[in-house]
């Protein structure tokens, strides 16, 4: 799934749609002293009061928030694994029958609570229901956008902590009298999901039941548990591992020695590639791209061995591709950071040429050149004359 993908299947998440049908909802409540399953039920989503519905509502839009492999990862599944939860998923959602689904959900959540203990008591739910996406209309067509449509039945499902009830004093109006409100049942946290999962990954092609799409509780904070031995998916680099990673390789090559122009010119062709490919899946580059960027960027004695041997020595595989999008900071955002003791400044990718490190005067300084007299605290700057011209001797 791609962001556009995932964006259009959140925003059909609101009560009364005829474009998303939730059919049935189902939670399980788990202790964390014992690990064990204490309670668990099933309703059809439609018994459920509006004020229930638009929690729950809510709490999966948040499940499906966030940005692609930041808080949002398509992940495979692995190959040849007993008892794999790719299986266990796909029978769920072929079962006819609540009680063979409700069953099949069992079997993930038993894995959930293998070999881990959990901080608070926690709150499994799945729901299961049928998305519907209008196929896009021909010119030449005159029928309805809604009279065909695909029909991608999926399981969504969300783990939510609990919280201690609030001790809090209330007033009674008619006693006339304050009185200490004692409330001992947990509250559920459905406004921060810990973590979650839709089944399939679907798009304009139709559902890919090879791939889950997992959430993450927060941005870059992945759970390996989930990911491995609940979905048994493959383990997957999050953007800020590939820029890591990416910056690693650069540095490599370079010898950690490369001017902010030349940076600027990375950054540059790496945008290039993207928004030449901006209607197609991210583009991704192997060691021969980094190589191409790098020489066309500027950066002196690149070659294929030496690109590769960087790859080789950073990731331990040559053979590795990035994810475009991953490496460059936003383009068009002031995303890159330059601290100094005296200051902290951001620019954006496209006028970090802009910034330049001299020696003036015996010291190491930050040059930014600028268009105008920039202001501050509403004072505007006087330029200073710093190079003074030698004037020629007199004979």
């Amino acid at each position: 799934m791609n962001k556009k993908d995932i964006a259009n299947f959140r925003k059909q998440f609101k009560v009364n749609n005829d474009l998303l049908k939730i059919h049935e909802i189902f939670y399980v409540y788990i202790m964390k002293e014992s690990s064990d399953i204490y309670h668990h039920q099933s309703f059809p989503f439609e018994m459920l009061e509006q004020e229930q519905k638009e929690l729950f509502i809510d709490n999966f839009k948040k499940v499906l928030s966030g940005q692609l492999d930041e808080k949002l990862f398509e992940l495979k599944f692995q190959r040849d694994v007993p008892e794999s939860s790719q299986l266990i998923l796909h029978q769920g959602l072929l079962s006819q029958d609540t009680e063979a689904w409700k069953s099949h959900m069992l079997l993930l959540v038993e894995k959930m609570l293998k070999d881990k203990q959990y901080e608070m008591d926690l709150v499994v739910t799945f729901i299961r229901g049928e998305y519907r996406k209008p196929m896009k209309k021909s010119d030449e067509s005159e029928e309805s956008s809604r009279d065909t449509v695909y029909s991608n039945p999926f399981i969504l499902c969300s783990m939510n902590k609990t919280l201690d009830p609030k001790k809090e004093l209330l007033f009674d109006y008619v006693e006339k009298e304050f009185k200490y409100n004692i409330v001992v049942d947990p509250i559920i946290n459905l406004k921060a999901p810990i973590s979650g999962f839709l089944f399939p990954c679907f798009g304009d092609g139709g559902a890919d039941v090879n791939h889950v799409l997992y959430s993450a509780g927060k941005k870059y904070e992945l759970d390996y548990h989930v990911i491995e031995e609940v979905l048994n998916a493959e383990e997957t680099m999050t953007a800020e591992d590939d820029k890591i990673v990416f910056e690693e390789i650069v540095k490599k090559v370079t010898g950690d020695q490369l001017n902010t122009s030349t940076l600027s010119n990375v950054y540059d062709e790496i945008h290039r590639v993207i928004e030449e490919n901006e209607e197609e899946e991210v583009p991704r580059l192997d060691y021969k791209d980094v190589e191409n960027v790098l020489r066309v960027s500027g950066v002196k004695d690149v070659d294929t061995e030496k690109v590769e041997t960087a790859f080789k020595t950073v990731i331990d595989d040559e053979k590795y591709e990035f994810k475009a999008s991953s490496i460059v900071p936003k383009y068009s955002s002031k995303s890159i950071k330059i601290k100094t003791k005296v200051a902290d400044i951001a620019v954006s990718p496209q006028d970090l040429r802009y910034v330049r490190q001299v020696h003036f005067d015996g010291k190491l300084c930050l040059m930014i050149e600028v268009e105008e007299n920039p202001l501050i605290e509403g004072f505007q700057m006087i330029p200073e004359v710093l190079f003074n011209k030698v004037e020629d001797k007199q004979e």
